[in-house]
């Protein structure tokens, strides 16, 4: 059973007062489109996931690894309808559609909505209404409404993805929601008990709620490491996956990267799984000579496994030669790419021993990294 999720976010969000669309405003430490993607990223039988954008956001977006993006249209009924037919080149079982601007969303609410298109072609999530309600025109009361049998739309809606597809290839106009679409297409909803946290940011008062929500849920986890190699014959150095002109090379029984080594033992250890020599033992010779990317990539995949995002992460090589500043940048950017983060969120810098201790008489290089993981 292969799962979709689609998240809509090419809306700009007026409602939200002034300033960027809110899916890229900041929220407790992060932006709102980042907290609802790892929502999704952490969903264990979501395997993939599909973003509408609007088009003047997709050239300066970098989607996180795994990540699909597509425009989307002048409405979110054109938006979805976009996702949709973006996906059925390879079409799902099932797809979750979702707005970005629900970033609380709790996994019970995912794995509700999976659980109930087992036997309905649609599921939604919602919530009873428990307010007195009333019509009203002018500032005054004009009259009541039962709330008897009504509800609170949340997302995401879920559906078999042929029927939903058919569903809006056919309807015109826009929607308030995909419920709507699908009734009118003639699909049966099943409602699922929606969650209070999971609300819709609307309004600029609603990022200080959504803060509050997202501030006690977060697992924030830091880790440290640490790496020596000592120099060596060779013509180069390998520092932070750059290759590094030097008269001398370092050696290991990989390729020596003291930078990367030490950073990937920050991530092991963020997670409390161990160092490099756990997942790599240097008694296998498997792993004699492979380059230390391979590493470092394994343990920001077993991160994002875990639903962990990495938010930053620091390097610092200490040497008296070769000179670290030149290639500094090339470092940063090869680290990013390396681990699937924005370069933004990559430190590398280098400092000197005073000519003291083993660094200082040029005998090797060490590194110190540190690296911040971040679970909603």
């Amino acid at each position: 059973m292969k799962i979709a999720a689609l998240i809509v976010a090419a809306g700009r969000g007026t409602r939200a007062g002034p300033g960027a669309p809110k899916q890229w405003r900041a929220l407790a430490g992060r932006r709102v489109i980042d907290w609802t993607l790892a929502r999704f990223q952490a969903a264990p039988r979501v395997s993939r996931i599909m973003l509408t954008l609007h088009p003047d956001d997709i050239a300066t977006f970098a989607p996180p690894p795994g990540i699909e993006v597509t425009a989307g249209g002048a409405s979110r009924a054109a938006s979805v309808r976009c996702g949709l037919e973006a996906l059925a080149a390879d079409p799902p079982d099932l797809v979750l559609i979702h707005d970005v601007a629900r970033p609380c969303l709790p996994q019970a609410v995912i794995d509700r909505v999976i659980a109930a298109l087992d036997t309905s072609p649609g599921a939604a999530p919602a919530l009873p209404v428990t307010d007195a309600l009333w019509h009203g025109g002018d500032g005054q009361v004009t009259g009541t409404q039962d709330r008897a049998g009504l509800y609170r739309a949340q997302t995401p809606q879920g559906f078999h993805f042929a029927a939903i597809l058919a569903a809006h290839r056919t309807h015109a106009g826009d929607a308030a929601d995909d419920v709507e679409i699908a009734r009118a297409a003639g699909l049966e909803i099943a409602i699922v008990p929606g969650h209070e946290d999971n609300l819709k940011i609307t309004h600029a008062e609603d990022f200080a709620r959504a803060e509050r929500i997202l501030g006690g849920q977060m697992d924030i986890r830091l880790g440290h490491g640490y790496d020596v190699h000592r120099f060596g014959p060779g013509d180069h150095v390998m520092l932070c996956g750059v290759a590094v002109p030097h008269d001398r090379g370092l050696q290991g029984h990989s390729d020596a990267d003291v930078g990367l080594h030490a950073l990937s033992d920050a991530i092991y250890g963020a997670l409390a799984m161990g160092d490099i020599g756990r997942h790599f033992p240097p008694s296998d010779p498997q792993w004699k000579g492979t380059e230390s990317h391979v590493f470092l990539r394994h343990a920001a995949d077993l991160a994002r496994k875990q639903g962990f995002t990495l938010s930053n992460v620091d390097c610092t090589l200490i040497c008296e030669r070769p000179k670290v500043g030149p290639h500094a940048a090339a470092m940063q950017a090869r680290m990013a790419d390396i681990l699937g983060i924005d370069a933004a969120r990559v430190s590398v810098k280098a400092t000197t021993s005073e000519r003291l201790g083993f660094t200082g008489r040029e005998e090797g290089i060490a590194a110190i990294a540190t690296a911040t993981l971040v679970k909603p």
